[in-house]
């Protein structure tokens, strides 16, 4: 497409509500920088024996990306909100680039900075590109933030199946290769960023949102009820992604691979959880969302860990689907709850959602260490109960200015 093409494609697309094209390429480069950020952890095993590393230093990779890529987003966010920087995207995207191709040669502590390259640009993205979906959402906030944040889902999932079939057998100088990625990914949000330069005043103006004005107190404590949700999700979550496999493998004898397939169907319907749950925000509310997301869940947490492989498997999948549906509707809450703090609110969320499922994962190896893998499982199965705390949300009514 010429320069000429897409800004027509961009003055059309702000006369016409929802710029379907704009959230297209913007999922589609959040399921590049997921695929990437998903394939750092995917390769441990390769490095470790490459370098003869110990674990303590592959905790410390991880430590260090999960550093970058969690608390510099809400700084970013926070920035960006006062000092609009349309081709930050582009920016972040190349930081990953960088971070890719020294994961690519480098030994031990290179890596570090690999990692933490990698970290500062996924902090960058996720702000950025969760406010470029708000913009061109035309009003159906929710439904925007679900088809952006399941081309991540896409990615996060697609990552290790590539690592593995791609970086493991060839070794590490191939990761080099998913340098294209990150190059197509920057030569679109150049084209995202022109969108968002000329059209980011007059979308701002016609989608101010005012809603009732709630005490300072108010505000506070529905910030930390989300954030408290948010930590009883990715908890769980955490339990699912990163130990799924093995209880499959110890509770019902499975083979790696066939417990692998059935890891994929969770985070298929996790992806597809994660698309349906912002419409039906913007249809009937996103506070019955987030009730029915967290708290709904816990029936089936509960009967999971005394299922048997059947209901495990469909089971799981239903609480794919319920759980993941309330990222979209508990991050455009809390944008209502904060008109024009849309990239802080953005950062802090992504942010502690990263940060909890590292946590989680950690915590919960250890949990599982010290009294087994089916133990997490029913321990994990109360997180959800946590959603009770949504009572304390209040009712927002917002509507669009004239």
């Amino acid at each position: 497409m010429t320069a000429d093409g897409a800004s027509s494609l961009s003055r059309e697309n702000a006369q016409a509500g929802t710029a379907l094209r704009v959230l297209a390429v913007v999922s589609f480069c959040h399921f590049l920088n997921d695929l990437i950020q998903a394939m750092l952890p995917a390769i441990y095993p390769l490095l470790k024996a490459n370098y003869a590393l110990d674990f303590a230093q592959i905790g410390l990779i991880t430590l260090v990306f999960q550093l970058t890529a969690s608390l510099l987003q809400p700084v970013v966010g926070t920035y960006t909100d006062r000092n609009p920087l349309p081709y930050s995207l582009a920016i972040g995207m190349g930081c990953t680039l960088l971070g890719l191709l020294l994961l690519s040669r480098a030994a031990y502590p290179l890596l570090l900075l690999a990692a933490a390259l990698v970290g500062t640009g996924s902090s960058v993205f996720h702000p950025e590109s969760s406010r470029i979906a708000r913009l061109a959402s035309g009003g159906r906030h929710g439904f925007a933030q679900s088809f952006f944040q399941v081309g991540g889902n896409l990615g996060t999932a697609a990552g290790p199946l590539l690592a593995a079939f791609i970086v493991l057998p060839r070794g590490q100088a191939s990761v080099a290769w998913f340098g294209v990625a990150a190059l197509i990914a920057i030569a679109l949000l150049v084209r995202v960023g022109r969108w968002y330069k000329t059209h980011r005043v007059a979308r701002a103006q016609a989608q101010v949102a005012r809603a009732p004005a709630l005490p300072k107190q108010k505000i506070v404590l529905a910030i930390g009820v989300l954030l408290t949700l948010i930590f009883s999700k990715y908890f769980y979550l955490a339990s699912l992604n990163t130990y799924y496999t093995f209880y499959l493998m110890q509770r019902f004898g499975m083979t790696a691979q066939d417990a692998q397939f059935h890891l994929f169907l969770f985070l298929g319907s996790v992806a597809l959880g994660t698309l349906i749950g912002g419409p039906v925000g913007d249809r009937i509310g996103r506070k019955y969302v987030i009730w029915a997301s967290i708290l709904g869940v816990l029936p089936f947490t509960l009967a999971l860990p005394h299922a048997d492989l059947f209901w495990t498997s469909a089971l799981s999948i239903v609480i794919g689907l319920i759980l993941s549906s309330a990222f979209s509707a508990i991050l455009v809450y809390a944008q209502e709850l904060l008109p024009g703090k849309v990239g802080m609110i953005a950062g802090l969320f992504f942010g502690f959602a990263f940060g909890m499922g590292g946590l989680g994962a950690a915590l919960l190896g250890q949990l599982a260490d010290a009294k087994g893998i089916e133990f997490v499982y029913r321990v994990c199965a109360y997180l959800p109960a946590i959603g009770l705390l949504a009572v304390f949300l209040p009712n927002l009514r917002v509507r669009k200015t004239a």
